[in-house]
């Protein structure tokens, strides 16, 4: 298998404080791949790194089979890079903002201009080409810097949280346009706080929390990971809800989650008769639902899930 992006060991300090503390990446040749994890996880730091932002302090990392520190220049030349923030000049119009960076990659005034206005068109932005980006609306600034990004074709995009901000008809907007260009060859590393864009884009996930990798597969397997299958019911009335939770925690031994709001309750299994046995006990007190059935979990839960378990494990570990 081609691997785009290869990280072995990466570690980042800032005195004592492991800002990532081992971490190992692979990303397939024209896959996406989503590295999803709290805040202060690590996930900015490794694409740092592996856009050449940011030296480590030790392991090693290839993007197209070039090493990040010995030969930075080639890699540059290989990728493009989204921020969490739009980075284009709000006093430039469109087209002038891409064709400055087309010049500054050496591109001529002609090429520089054509590419633009193809970039332009693709990102469907034609009609504002003129327009100064202080005029744009938050889902145009995007597709604009995804677009400034674009400039140089490259073979790997790293997207760090590039819909942050964007309401839900601009981060579908743009989550079309992620698919279009892997479609196109491009390899895509996507870091992100949204779970549901993760399992909309990435065909593998990997969960940094505290500087570690805890875990990795595709989503489904991910999913699977965590208890099989979630057991969710909605008692018609919800002055039935402690008696069903009840049910729940004798039948599974475990608390089920429970949001008072909405009147769900949820708890893993991988017992699937469970529902039979709920269903007759339901019938036996004289309890109706609204909602009953078995799903496989979200990634939220699957996020919670990973993220707590290594909570745990460093609590018990001496530091």
């Amino acid at each position: 298998m081609s691997y785009a992006i290869r990280a072995e060991g990466l570690i980042k300090r800032y005195g004592d404080v492991f800002a990532l503390n081992g971490v190992d990446l692979e990303v397939p040749a024209g896959t996406v791949v989503g590295v999803l994890g709290p805040n202060g996880a690590g996930k900015t730091t490794t694409v740092r790194i592996l856009a050449t932002l940011l030296r480590p302090d030790g392991g090693r990392a290839t993007i197209g089979g070039h090493d990040v520190v010995g030969d930075p220049v080639r890699v540059r030349g290989l990728i493009g890079l989204t921020g969490q923030y739009a980075s284009v000049d709000e006093t430039l119009s469109a087209v002038e903002n891409l064709v400055l960076l087309g010049r500054l990659l050496d591109l001529s005034g002609r090429q520089a201009r054509a590419r633009a206005m193809e970039l332009l068109e693709r990102f469907e932005l034609t009609d504002a080409a003129t327009r100064p980006i202080a005029t744009f609306s938050g889902g145009m600034r995007r597709r604009l810097d995804l677009a400034a990004s674009l400039i140089g074709r490259p073979r790997v995009l790293f997207l760090d949280e590039p819909t942050t901000g964007l309401d839900p008809q601009a981060r579908n907007g743009l989550w079309d346009v992620v698919r279009g260009l892997v479609l196109d060859g491009t390899t895509v590393l996507l870091t992100t706080q949204y779970l549901e864009e993760a399992d909309q884009l990435a065909d593998r996930i990997t969960v940094i929390d505290q500087g570690r990798v805890v875990a990795e597969g595709r989503p489904g397997d991910l999913k699977r990971r965590i208890g099989g299958q979630i057991l969710h019911v909605r008692p018609t009335l919800t002055t039935d809800m402690d008696a069903v939770a009840g049910m729940l925690t004798q039948l599974t031994d475990a608390t089920p989650d429970r949001d008072d709001n909405t009147g769900v309750m949820a708890v893993p299994t991988a017992d699937p008769m469970l529902v039979s046995a709920l269903v007759r006990r339901l019938d036996a007190a004289g309890i109706t639902v609204d909602e009953l059935g078995l799903r496989l979990p979200s990634l939220d839960e699957v996020f919670l899930a990973m993220t707590r378990q290594n909570t745990h494990s460093t609590e018990r570990t001496p530091a």
